[in-house]
């Protein structure tokens, strides 16, 4: 195994921690690394600090990054130089060609009222995947495909293999989830009731019918995956 560059100054973004960082040095200038905490850590680094590497704590299973009970080990590893670099794509989310946002996690569109079915369909380099009645569609990130879109019955996706496509509670129970390359879009063809979306888990506009949700990568970030025994 080729070993990796030794780690030595990191900052800490998001959730605090009570864990001693040593062998680190915790600084807010010239760091090596980011500590990202909780999924709100890691989205805030990936999204200004594209060029730093993240070491992502409590943002999924700890397949992507560390647990908290974890990071004590994951912070050796990593002055030992003892991990692997993993590329995570950063999805452009935009409403009828207008920006709206970036998703580190994923995109989602939901009914708004509770009960309420709407149909949604998937397209893909012009291609329709399939449409489906149900309360909502989650595209996920390989990072996030361990969070909301594996709970909705969809893949843990390998990273660099596409995009997790899962239907939200479908009416039909023969519903299928996708990993799709992309880009991809999300159309809403029948609501009964309000359709949002939803970013990263925050909800930015609501969507109408027939108002195409345009979701492409464009962009990547660093991800510190330690060599923990």
């Amino acid at each position: 195994m080729t070993q990796s560059s030794p780690i030595g100054r990191v900052s800490v973004r998001g959730a605090e921690i009570d864990t001693d960082l040593s062998p680190l040095t915790v600084t807010d200038d010239d760091a090596d690394a980011i500590v990202a905490v909780g999924e709100a850590g890691v989205e805030r680094a990936a999204l200004a600090d594209a060029d730093t590497p993240i070491l992502a704590v409590d943002a999924d299973d700890g397949r992507h990054g560390a647990t908290r009970d974890g990071l004590a080990a994951a912070a050796a590893a990593l002055a030992d130089g003892a991990y692997r670099s993993v590329t995570h794509t950063i999805l452009g989310v935009a409403v009828g060609g207008e920006r709206v946002d970036r998703a580190v996690f994923d995109a989602t569109l939901m009914t708004s009222e509770p009960a309420r079915i709407s149909e949604y369909a998937v397209t893909a380099s012009g291609e329709r995947l399939f449409d489906v009645r149900a309360d909502g569609v989650v595209v996920s990130t390989p990072l996030g495909s361990a969070g909301y879109g594996r709970a909705a019955g969809g893949p843990v996706v390998t990273p660099g293999a596409g995009l997790s496509v899962v239907p939200v509670s479908p009416f039909s129970t023969r519903a299928n989830p996708w990993v799709v390359p992309g880009p991809l879009s999300l159309t809403v063809e029948r609501d009964e009731g309000a359709v949002s979306l939803f970013v990263d888990g925050e909800e930015r506009r609501r969507v109408g019918t027939d108002e195409p949700v345009e979701i492409a990568a464009v962009g990547e970030f660093t991800c510190l995956r330690p060599l923990v025994e």
